[in-house]
């Protein structure tokens, strides 16, 4: 951004994201969370505008663009109407192979990436385990050592996209925990196929053609060549990707209360009330208002991490920051946008109960508002750590 605005270029690539979206229009997400049948279309379309691969490298055919770039398309998306199911579907393609950019062979970069950038390849991301949550450190899938590679047990869990991924980017223990000297070291990066995997969907409140599952891993062989990086480094390098993660959580959540908020805006103009438009009445027109301004606010924090991140600067707690203020506006506006709707809001029609299902995700994942703050009171007020 130009401090406050777009640039040229940063603005058409959300005209030319916006413009592509609009050929999907609010009957096709309702149907595809109807259904729960995954929008193979829109992903796509999205792949074939050589959309997915705006943070990738130019070398491996993306544009070589920054999080900034990003952000931009992807709250372009979740504000078209597409909301958290739309940018789910991809949200993973943006920035979720940037361990294998960052540390990477150049044999896996030219292997992998242009696959991915084109869609031929569908990657999942497996961190997350029942029994140690945020707690990575204390994951319990092991990776063993065989004479021309590893073999992989475990269980991972909220594991996105994982019924049409071929792919598979997941972290294990190498080297035991009590034989380390940090509780971080001793965890490897694995990106390998994902075909002997068996994936359960989890069944949950919303964004369902975008399904989440249990992992179970039982004796997966992964060649030594699928390593990222080196043995035992795989903590490190998912740090690397935590906070483009949460800059892009809060991009979404903004782009979708935007959405919702364009929708009560729009009715409160429409729907008369003892003689007189709704949105008329201060009482409907304040908390849409509220909603506007913390919009604003959260997006400004969205796109400064952003930046600091393309400049190579710390960002962690305004990443952290951009995720908890976007998260909640997003969630507000929605919340004001099912209320402008009075009953109607409840009534999957007008989509803006389907919009405030969604905005519970980002409030959630990938990090919640409470480990957040925690961050924010030890690193930035430098209070003694509480975890």
């Amino acid at each position: 951004m130009a401090g406050f605005w777009l640039t040229e270029e940063q603005q058409a690539i959300h005209d030319g994201v916006a413009r592509l979206c609009a050929e999907f229009d609010d009957d096709y997400w309702r149907r595809t969370d109807e259904t729960g049948v995954f929008p193979e279309d829109f992903v796509a379309a999205i792949a074939a505008g050589g959309w997915l691969g705006v943070a990738m490298p130019e070398s491996v055919g993306g544009a070589g663009l920054g999080l900034t770039e990003a952000a931009v398309m992807m709250q372009a998306v979740a504000q078209s109407g597409a909301g958290f199911t739309g940018a789910s579907a991809i949200h993973l393609n943006i920035f979720g192979p940037m361990p294998i950019v960052k540390f990477g062979s150049d044999d896996q970069r030219q292997r992998h990436l242009p696959r991915l950038i084109s869609g031929q390849d569908k990657m999942c991301f497996a961190v997350t385990e029942p029994n140690s949550g945020l707690d990575t450190a204390s994951l319990e899938t092991r990776a063993e050592r065989t004479a021309d590679g590893y073999v992989l047990n475990g269980r991972k869990i909220w594991t996105t996209g994982a019924q049409r991924a071929n792919k598979i980017l997941i972290i294990a223990r190498t080297t035991p925990k009590d034989q380390c000297a940090k509780p971080t070291q001793g965890l490897s990066l694995f990106y390998t196929d994902s075909d002997r995997i068996e994936a359960k969907p989890i069944p949950k409140m919303g964004r369902k053609a975008v399904e989440c599952n249990l992992l179970f891993i039982e004796d997966l062989h992964v060649p030594a060549e699928d390593l990222v990086g080196e043995e035992g480094r795989g903590f490190s390098y998912l740090l690397h990707g935590l906070n483009p993660e949460r800059v892009l959580f809060a991009a979404e959540a903004i782009g979708l209360g935007r959405a919702a908020l364009a929708k009560a805006a729009a009715y409160a103009k429409e729907r008369v009330v003892f003689g007189r438009p709704i949105g008329q009445n201060q009482g409907v027109q304040h908390p849409l208002a509220r909603s506007w301004a913390e919009l604003e606010a959260a997006n400004l924090m969205a796109f400064k991490a952003a930046a600091l991140y393309d400049a190579g600067q710390d960002c962690g707690a305004e990443a952290n920051a951009a995720k908890y203020l976007g998260a909640e506006a997003g969630f507000s506006a929605c919340e004001a946008s099912v209320l402008a709707h009075g009953g109607m809001g409840y009534a999957r029609e007008y989509d803006v109960e389907r919009y405030f299902r969604e905005a519970m995700i980002a409030r959630i994942a990938p990090v919640s508002r409470e480990m957040i703050l925690n961050y924010i009171a030890e690193r930035v007020l430098g209070l003694p750590k509480s975890y």
